[in-house]
């Protein structure tokens, strides 16, 4: 008798994906796996938008990690967030300065978060100006980082409270037309105790 092999599909079972607390514990879409140890690691992408409904908000991309499972449901934790691509070139114009950053802040909790943040400004600004405002970047991010813990700091970064501190600050050096955090990371958590 000839066996039947069965198909990998059909042992396969469907898990909820369960955003972090931070955004509400809500309910973020599906996955599939036949083992639920195969899914902790797994990155899920999901936009802004998606979460709170609002559709203002679709230009930025959250990513997402899975870190435990509980009976059918999938827990995710916060990895980093950035915008899309065609987003951040619609904000580049010509005649214009754009200051890009690149700083890794701590957290009040331990967590180490790279910040990326962007400026674009009115007109061409100098070299010196640009030097300006990249270092008051910089002090305001570390300052708010060191304040805040992670969850807070996020919140701040993905709702634009922190690129309205920034814009506030660095607006007497130039004019600036937007400010944006363009891509944040977690790269190290605080050691367990």
């Amino acid at each position: 008798m000839a066996v039947t092999k069965t198909e990998g599909w059909k042992a396969k079972k469907w898990y909820n994906l369960v955003a972090p607390d931070m955004f509400g514990k809500s309910n973020i879409g599906e996955t599939i796996a036949d083992e639920p140890e195969k899914l902790v690691g797994r990155n899920i992408e999901v936009t802004l938008g998606e979460l709170t409904n609002d559709l203002s908000k679709q230009n930025t991309k959250l990513i997402l990690k899975i870190d435990r499972v509980g009976g059918d449901v999938a827990y995710t934790k916060y990895m980093g967030h950035q915008l899309t691509q065609d987003y951040l070139r619609s904000l580049v114009k010509r005649e214009t300065s754009s200051v890009e950053t690149n700083v890794s802040v701590k957290t009040k909790d331990g967590y180490t978060i790279r910040v990326k943040p962007s400026c674009f400004t009115i007109k061409r600004a100098r070299e010196a100006q640009v030097k300006a405002i990249r270092q008051i970047m910089n002090q305001v991010i570390e300052a708010r980082a060191r304040e805040m813990d992670m969850e807070q700091f996020v919140q701040d970064v993905v709702t634009g409270k922190l690129s309205a501190s920034i814009y506030h600050d660095v607006k007497p050096i130039y004019p600036l037309r937007r400010v944006e955090v363009r891509k944040t990371e977690i790269e190290a958590e605080p050691k367990a105790s």
